[in-house]
């Protein structure tokens, strides 16, 4: 038999990108056995590692001399999804016994009309039995996120799928070794 399920965590949001009230919502989230969170927070904290197993994430630098792993307030730039985004770290809590692991940012790209806003947010949580939970969600606001809702199938979705799936598998290497 197995044990009760914990209760899981979830994604603190700013106001303004509550998920229900911006133009753009996604959620993805992936349980795999044999991780920890220990295993997957090196990856995920580290932005200059994204393009190495995220393959819509590219140019990833560092402003102010920071890095290589992210500090709250740190500010970065990457590309993905076709955009060139700006982004400021808004949360950072590293992996803790019996706390989840949580990094958030908010990204913007373009001026005026064209302008896109997001908060993208991870979780990542040690579950019993030699498991961890990886949840990532981002909710978006401006005309570039009203397309993306209505886009089939989503980018979104199909986008950060991709990118856990890699965490998973560079993580497992990683592991390995």
């Amino acid at each position: 038999m197995n044990p009760p399920a914990p209760a899981l965590h979830a994604i603190d949001w700013p106001e303004g990108f509550v998920p229900g009230f911006t133009d753009n919502f996604c959620s993805n989230e992936v349980i795999a056995a044999g991780l920890s969170a220990a295993d997957v927070w090196p990856l995920l904290a580290t932005p200059t590692l994204w393009p190495t197993y995220y393959a819509n994430s590219a140019a990833v630098r560092l402003h102010d001399g920071r890095g290589p792993l992210l500090a709250a307030g740190d500010r970065f730039y990457f590309e993905t999804f076709g955009f060139p985004v700006e982004a400021q770290c808004t949360e950072l809590v590293p992996p803790a016994a019996g706390q989840p692991a949580r990094v958030a940012w908010h990204g913007w790209a373009g001026e005026g009309a064209t302008r896109l806003d997001v908060h993208h947010a991870w979780l990542v949580e040690d579950l019993p039995q030699g498991r961890v939970r990886i949840l990532t969600q981002e909710t978006q606001n401006g005309a570039p996120a009203v397309e993306l809702a209505r886009a089939r199938p989503n980018p979104m979705i199909n986008g950060h799928q991709d990118w856990l799936d890699g965490l998973v598998a560079a993580a497992r290497g990683r592991r390995q070794g």
